[in-house]
């Protein structure tokens, strides 16, 4: 039989069989597998193909032409626009069912698991979740922009509002704009390194406290005085507005100094009956409700009876550690951020938990340094970035012999890799669940239990 030859921007209709990590949907073409953003399960739709790689092909759904009952009109006019969101055509359940077999997928294929994810925790709120929003900033042809960058580009969408994002975010968005604009402040170009705005910060609880930072390739900026005043009359519920310097040539959004402009340069918010302080650079998940949701099942599978010492590695400002704490012997935190380690420390003596002390070391020093030092560990806690664990570093777990791992994870790929490292460690994958921290894009969280076989 004749193979067909793929063509880029031409049209073929093909069936939709699942999604890819991404969220696109996922065909084949021919025996090629083909990548359809906007695709969902199940429909027979039009493709039109953007490129033929070597081993697949990559295009966009231009008409579904047996639609599935899970389609929906997205909302949003900014949709396949700005790369914020992948899943705004389908309907939740869906999304939710998509992001349930991508876990369970991910834990066969990658990690040699053969368990079905059985529980996906969605969100009760699927709008305007977000507690952090940061807006890049660039000039425009009509003066400054601040939105999102366009789909797999630096090209900044000014963007009014967002369906994620709280409304203050949006009210404090346009009001700096207007000062850059009243004030002629210019905004940073990352391809010359010139220029003075690089992002609007903003913060909220769910008290409706709000922080603005204002991130700047600088030391200071004109009008300081003005622009806090126009921050303040565009939100009432402003606590605080702050400066953060970041003169390098990189990517990297927050500053590596910081200094307040009016108000304070922190919020407190409360999370699993606990109250934390956040200032700008303090890692928090960006929805509380789902966040509480996972860390009491982190909680739970940890299994604690008020005997274990645990060791939580990636522990940010503290929120895993503490919650442990409250049904463990001892807890022992190790964040690489001296920040962070400051903020865990303050926020453990704030909440009057006394068996919580914290190590500013990274996870591969601080497991070993406690190895060394003989300290026996019951249960190991991780919450790497997604990139998952560094090397080495479960090595240096399996060497403590822990009973338990409970592993929270923010990506199913890097996940399973560490599952597949830890199987052979001895450890074995006993429970899974997925958690929708991110409704309508295509990240989703994981909580899984290990426990050593040997």
């Amino acid at each position: 039989m004749t193979k067909i030859t793929i063509r880029e921007n031409q049209t073929y209709r093909l069936l939709i069989e699942g999604y890819a990590a991404d969220g696109a949907g996922v065909a084949r073409l021919d025996g090629v597998v083909v990548f359809a953003k906007g695709g969902v399960r199940g429909e027979e739709c039009d493709v039109l193909i953007e490129k033929v790689g070597r081993s697949a092909v990559w295009g966009r759904v231009t008409r579904a032409v047996v639609p599935s009952p899970a389609r929906i009109v997205p909302q949003c006019l900014h949709y396949t626009k700005c790369g914020g969101c992948q899943l705004r055509h389908m309907n939740y359940a869906e999304e939710l069912e998509a992001k349930r077999i991508r876990v369970e997928d991910s834990l066969r294929r990658i990690g040699g698991a053969d368990m079905r994810v059985d529980v996906i925790h969605g969100a009760q709120d699927t709008r305007r979740y977000r507690n952090k929003v940061q807006f890049p900033v660039q000039a425009g042809q009509d003066g400054p922009l601040a939105g999102f960058y366009r789909q797999r580009t630096h090209s900044v969408i000014d963007v009014e509002d967002c369906l994620l994002q709280p409304e203050s975010a949006g009210r404090l968005r346009s009001a700096a704009l207007k000062w850059m604009e009243q004030y002629n402040v210019p905004a940073y170009d990352e391809r010359t390194g010139s220029g003075l705005v690089r992002h609007f910060y903003v913060r909220v609880n769910r008290a409706g406290d709000s922080l603005f930072c204002l991130l700047v390739n600088g030391r200071q900026v004109p009008h300081e005085a003005e622009l806090a005043a126009a921050l303040r009359a565009a939100e009432p519920g402003l606590a605080g507005v702050v400066l953060g310097i970041n003169e390098k040539r990189n990517n990297v959004i927050l500053g590596d100094r910081y200094r307040t402009l009016w108000g304070r340069d922190y919020l407190e918010d409360v999370l699993c009956g606990l109250s934390f302080r956040l200032s700008v650079p303090s890692f928090y998940q960006v929805n509380a409700p789902q966040a509480e949701v996972l860390y009491r099942r982190a909680l739970d599978l940890a299994g604690l009876t008020g005997s274990e010492t645990v060791l939580d590695l990636y522990c940010g400002i503290g929120t895993i550690s503490l919650v442990m704490a409250r049904r463990a012997l001892r807890v022992i935190g190790a964040e690489v951020v001296p920040q962070a380690v400051e903020d865990a420390s303050g926020n453990a003596a704030r909440n009057g938990i006394a068996n919580a002390e914290f190590l500013c070391a990274d996870a591969g020093e601080a497991a070993r340094s406690l190895a060394e030092s003989g300290v026996k560990i019951d249960v190991v806690c991780v919450d790497p970035p997604r990139k998952g664990l560094a090397g080495g570093v479960i090595d240096i777990i399996a060497a403590m012999a822990p009973d338990r791992v409970v592993y929270v994870s923010c990506d199913p790929g890097t996940l399973a890799r560490d599952v597949k490292l830890f199987a052979a460690q001895g450890y074995a994958l006993r429970k899974a669940e997925a958690v929708d921290l991110f409704p309508r894009t295509a990240h989703v969280e994981t909580v899984c239990l290990l426990t050593r076989t040997k």
